[in-house]
């Protein structure tokens, strides 16, 4: 059964809030490092994703670091970037079923093993669909889970 809310993803996305940067956390430094971490914008990260052009994927570590290098600091959460990627993906397909053509191609984000997100709006078998109009292949991959052939290949190449 698909999420449902009484505030419009386009709402959610759009909501004022303010990046932050901070200390990693101790809990988290396991994970992501020590340093600064950043909290971004769920409009950060659709204007990310919508760097990524078409026929090309960014990973979400990819994301996350560009994301972090953008604002000056040294990691992204990747626990607040996961959920705005979500936004973004549910607020595109909104925009889409309202008639907006341009959307936020977020069929584009793949995890850092080039398996699909299935959190997406339809799922993985959309997003393999989505990707498939724009020349990139999907494989079953382990415990079926799809994958992207050739994920290296399809790669977006940002700037350092």
């Amino acid at each position: 059964m698909p999420f449902t809310s009484k505030t419009s993803w386009r709402s959610k996305l759009e909501k004022p809030q303010e990046r932050k940067v901070f200390d990693v956390p101790p809990a988290m430094q396991k994970r992501c490092g020590s340093g600064r971490m950043l909290i971004p914008r769920p409009l950060d990260v659709d204007a990310a994703i919508r760097l990524v052009p078409k026929g090309k994927l960014v990973t979400q570590g990819q994301l996350r670091t560009r994301l972090a290098r953008d604002a000056g600091a040294d990691v992204s959460c990747p626990i607040t970037t996961g959920i705005f990627v979500r936004i973004c993906s549910e607020a595109a397909e909104e925009d889409f079923r309202n008639g907006r053509k341009r959307v936020t191609p977020y069929w584009r984000v793949v995890r850092d093993d080039g398996t699909l997100i299935e959190k997406f709006p339809g799922g993985p078998k959309a997003q393999t669909k989505r990707l498939a109009d724009e020349g990139i292949q999907v494989e079953p991959g382990k415990r079926g889970q799809p994958r992207v052939t050739e994920l290296e290949r399809h790669l977006v190449r940002w700037p350092t």
